[in-house]
């Protein structure tokens, strides 16, 4: 076997990605996954009766050798599929999914567990906080089941694994799959940014001139500008295609009979388990804690939202009707007009921003904010990493070592799209500890040539902000176990970090310092910031109510019984809403990765909302002290919540923070609603 898949040598303990092939993966997969079924069974079949060390503690480090492989290779798969990679991938799915039933739903382990549990009150807070969650983890794997629903229950988990890598890969095969050339003479409304970022699409393609993806940052401001309807259509319906058996891929691709099926075993789970549907079982451990509280929430944002936006639309249909565009908006006309009428109302123009958002430009604010904040310091160094778009940086504080952080910010064909932040390696303090090695993936548009700039949108700079601000939870955690260090919290508390991060990005203060134009090094003219920062909220009732329909259609979902037909379901929900037919979900449910490639975000989506409510009131407590830069308030926020990872509820980590919980008031306006 590879050693490198588990002794990583690299720079500053990183893997040597490139001393690993694709054909040492199945190997290292096999025996790490034996050692770990060895690990386990021991802890299991124990003679010696059951206490925290050699039950709770030892499942803590049963896993570590796997643990390692995996994160090596879903990095990979991730960042650089390919068809080995993806056949790895669904070989390993439902291997894994029988070692989590045979682990997971085993009752020795679960009488041990709950054993030290009853005797948990002796234990210092960590310990016994991680003996609750493993006993709670046991009981809603199914441990404590009997018979035949023992049986189905490890059948439900084997099929959901296969299942949901499917639905991932049929998404990242319509991605990869469908270009759109785009002929010279049909370039009308494309800014030369733009053009640039195209014509590299094609060029990484082996292809001439210019090309539409559907890479966000790339297919986004496409809608944006591009003064041809007809390709505005073309472009906007192969993205909304995707996973639908309608994309690139055909019937081949075609999500909606998985989705089918994922709902319905969702469903048949969460029964076997004595909930009324999956909603119960899944937000019971959650902040939120019922689906009626979920629902009471987005409520209250969706009536000011949608009547934005239908303020919105009258206005933008004007606009198009004066354009020639006869009946209603489509969708593939929202953006367009919505960008001229926030040129119009606010007398900006995003290209002029450009020159000024360089990704280096934003990297440099997002390590000063988090310098200014938390006193890291940054230091670059070369590692043999996955792609040569991607950068490692070592953080130090005061002289110690925090993290290693590698940043990917660049789109491929092989990447997964979106943007996320993940773990090669989490921070824990068992025997002489580790420190974290955190990775932020985004799908930028990279430079037309190596060593150009790389110019961001606005909303790509809120992104990097955004994945660093997860990437704070890893860095500064400071917990003795891994299972609850870093971002392993409440579903509906881990996305508070990233969002409140992003409000730095917004500061006058940061933009002066770090927005500067990438020839002549002057900063962003103060008026033209200013009218940034106000456009930045000019088309909230758009950005909130696509959301919002996604939250609503992930909920309805999960609550009572499956829908036989999810496309039929999803169209109930939105006409009950009476949304915007120009408005399509951010995330229609044929590649709504977030609730269909796994069940973290199923019957959670609403949590980037709920978090939402939380950041609003996090950065007012900066605000309240006169300094967004405060340190005895950044010294609470880490010391009270970054720090602690799971160690505490949620609820009671945010109250230690703030002494009160937020409202919805501060969302609001901080969307520009109220």
């Amino acid at each position: 076997m590879n050693a490198e898949l588990t002794r990583w040598t690299g720079p500053e303990g990183l893997p040597r990605f490139d001393l690993i092939a694709d054909t040492d993966i199945a190997p290292a997969f096999d025996r790490e996954l034996a050692a770990a079924e060895a690990a386990m069974e021991a802890i299991a079949a124990n003679p010696e009766a059951p206490t925290f060390a050699n039950t709770v503690a030892a499942m803590e480090v049963a896993e570590e050798g796997l643990n390692r492989v995996l994160s090596i290779f879903y990095t990979l798969a991730n960042v650089d599929s390919n068809p080995a990679r993806e056949a790895l991938q669904r070989d390993f799915a439902p291997r894994l999914a029988a070692y989590n039933s045979k682990t997971g739903m085993d009752p020795r382990l679960y009488a041990r567990v709950k054993a030290v549990a009853e005797t948990a009150d002796t234990l210092p807070p960590e310990d016994r906080r991680i003996t609750e969650l493993a006993l709670r983890g046991l009981t809603r794997s199914g441990a404590g089941l009997e018979g035949g629903a023992r049986d189905r229950m490890a059948a439900i988990r084997a099929r959901m694994a296969v299942l949901t890598t499917q639905f991932s890969q049929n998404v990242l095969a319509d991605e990869r799959d469908y270009v759109l050339p785009v002929p010279d003479d049909r370039l009308s409304g494309l800014p030369d940014w733009l053009l640039r970022s195209m014509r590299a699409a094609a060029k990484a393609r082996g292809m001439d001139g210019q090309v539409v993806t559907l890479t966000r940052s790339l297919i986004v401001p496409f809608l944006e500008h591009a003064g041809d309807r007809a390709l505005r259509e073309m472009a906007f319906k192969a993205w909304a295609a995707r996973g639908s058996g309608q994309g690139a891929g055909g019937k081949a691709t075609d999500n909606l009979p998985l989705v089918a099926e994922i709902l319905a075993l969702r469903h048949e789970r969460a029964r076997l388990l004595g909930y009324a549907d999956f909603a119960a079982y899944k937000l019971e451990p959650e902040m939120a804690g019922s689906a009626d509280r979920v629902a009471d929430l987005l409520g209250r944002v969706w009536e000011p939202a949608r009547k934005r936006a239908a303020e919105d639309e009258a206005r933008l249909t004007a606009m198009a009707h004066q354009d020639g565009v006869n009946g209603a908006l489509e969708a593939w006309d929202w953006r367009l007009y919505a960008e001229r009428l926030r040129r119009q109302d606010h007398d900006f123009d995003a290209d002029q921003v450009k020159p000024y958002l360089t990704l280096d430009a934003m990297l440099g604010a997002m390590m000063d904010v988090a310098h200014r904040l938390f006193r890291l310091e940054f230091q670059p160094f070369d590692a043999p990493l996955w792609s040569p778009d991607a950068r490692a940086w070592r953080i130090t504080r005061d002289g110690r070592l925090m993290a290693i952080f590698v940043g990917d910010y660049f789109a491929r064909p092989s990447k997964r799209s979106g943007a996320w932040c993940s773990s090669l390696q989490v921070q824990h303090k068992i025997g002489k500890g580790q420190r974290p090695i955190v990775v932020n993936v985004c799908n930028f548009t990279p430079p037309e040539e190596p060593g150009a700039p790389a110019f961001l949108s606005w909303d790509d700079a809120r992104t990097l902000f955004h994945e660093f601000g997860h990437a704070t939870h890893h860095i500064l955690s400071d917990v003795t176990w891994p299972s609850i260090s870093g971002t392993s919290v409440a579903q509906d508390f881990v996305e508070l970090p990233s969002q409140l991060y992003e409000h730095w990005l917004e500061q006058p203060t940061v933009l002066d310092a770090h927005a500067r134009h990438y020839r002549t090094g002057e900063p962003l003219p103060a008026d033209l910031r200013d009218r940034l920062l106000a456009a930045g909220k000019a088309d909230a009732g758009f950005a909130t109510t696509e959301y919002l329909e996604s939250a609503l259609v992930d909920l309805a979902f999960h609550r009572g019984e499956p829908p036989a037909d999810p496309m039929a379901a999803q169209a109930r929900v939105l006409a009950d809403l009476d949304a915007p037919g120009a408005i399509p979900m951010r995330h229609a449910t044929p590649h709504f990765s977030h609730v269909f490639s796994g069940d973290s975000y199923a019957s959670g989506y609403y949590s980037y909302m709920w978090s939402e409510v939380m950041d609003a009131d996090a950065f007012a407590a900066f605000q309240e002290t006169g300094d967004i830069f405060d340190p005895a308030t950044a010294r609470r926020l880490e010391e009270t919540i970054l720090s602690k990872g799971g160690s505490a509820p949620a609820d009671q980590l945010w109250l230690a923070f703030r002494q009160r919980m937020p409202g919805v008031d501060a969302l609001l306006r901080g969307r520009g609603l109220a």
